[in-house]
């Protein structure tokens, strides 16, 4: 039985991963390695808490001794590493978190994933989750490449950037066997109501404001977040060592224009008078150093290991909005007291 560390495995995407791998992997031992703070929740995997080859571990990856007796207990033979402080707004009001956590708990695992892996590396594999957005922003054209630049224009994509130049730097160092995906914007069930469509999904039902940066002219490429697990299943396993693949859903959508389509969903899911959800779209000041656009070119990935999305926006918002309405009380239990103060203090200051 292979053992598999996963990272953050209790988040949004790092929940799909572990239900995927668990499901479709009986003869693996899936390891879910959470701090549980206020993204992780064990709620979004009731569903396999039970399963034989499923077990949850509680800790946190900047503790390097713990990491290191974990390496030494499961002697893992995989690492998914999803773990991280994502969210900009964040790592801006708290930049040091996001060093500790993206760049000092990334070194943690590394080395752990070295000191078991040193005199033998057959069939190991450190699998490293990242972002598009080291690569900094776009004009009104062109696409990233897994060869351009990094240029991250925030605390949390220079916390990311770091993260993936260590990562390649034990494959040249130490020969660890890595790969690296840098992803688009996910959305889809399960995602903390602090990203743009689950917050704007529960501002709509509650006839609250949403709040949108600047004009809402900023451009994303949105990826279905089961779409974005099916993806690192292929890459785990079939994936070039050394190699890095972008993952991008083909999607672009500026930000005013998706929640105008997230209203238009909304509206006919609840039986609203068609745009009257709009009507909520509050613009307020923009975000230091805003980027202006991502998006991914992953014919790479398409090229080498025949992923694509399946899902195109207008189909995934129709299911996301169907779970979160679905799922009310999920989405009311993760927006503690504590959400609600950062909340007040990022927005309702503006």
């Amino acid at each position: 039985m292979k053992s598999i560390l996963v990272t953050g495995g209790a988040g949004f995407i790092g929940s799909h991963v572990v239900r995927r791998f668990v499901n479709k992997y009986p003869d693996y031992k899936i390891v879910n390695l959470d701090l549980l703070t206020y993204a992780g929740n064990l709620e979004n995997l009731k569903d396999i808490d039970t399963m034989p080859n499923y077990e949850f571990v509680k800790g946190d990856i900047t503790d390097a001794p713990f990491i290191n007796s974990l390496f030494s207990k499961y002697q893992f033979d995989g690492v998914l590493h999803l773990a991280a402080e994502s969210h900009v707004d964040r790592s801006i009001l708290d930049p040091m978190t996001f060093i500790m956590t993206n760049i000092v708990g990334t070194v943690n695992l590394l080395n752990g994933a070295h000191e078991i892996w040193k005199s033998n590396t057959d069939g190991k594999r450190f699998y490293h989750i990242s972002t598009d957005e080291v690569y900094g922003s776009l004009g009104e054209t062109g696409f990233f490449l897994e060869t351009t630049s990094y240029d991250p224009q925030s605390p949390y994509s220079a916390s990311k950037a770091s993260s993936d130049h260590l990562v390649r730097a034990y494959h040249n160092t130490y020969k660890l066997p890595i790969v690296i995906t840098n992803c688009s914007n996910n959305y889809g069930p399960n995602q903390f109501p602090e990203k743009l469509i689950p917050l704007a999904i529960q501002n709509i039902r509650h006839n609250k404001p949403i709040p949108i940066y600047g004009k809402g002219e900023n451009i994303r490429d949105w990826l279905y977040v089961e779409d974005h697990a099916s993806a690192i299943d292929l890459v785990f396993h079939e994936g070039e060592n050394g190699e890095t693949y972008n993952i991008g859903g083909h999607n672009e959508w500026t930000n005013i224009a998706l929640i105008r389509q997230l209203c238009i969903t909304m509206d006919k899911k609840l039986d609203r008078e068609p745009g009257s959800s709009e009507q909520l779209i509050t613009y307020v000041k923009d975000r230091a150093g805003h980027d202006l656009r991502y998006a991914i070119d992953s014919s790479k990935i398409q090229r080498e290991l025949g992923w694509k999305p399946s899902l195109q926006f207008e189909e995934g918002i129709e299911k996301t909005v169907e779970w979160y309405l679905n799922n009310t009380d999920w989405l009311e239990n993760v927006s503690s007291g504590a959400y609600e103060k950062y909340y007040e203090k990022q927005y309702k200051s503006r």
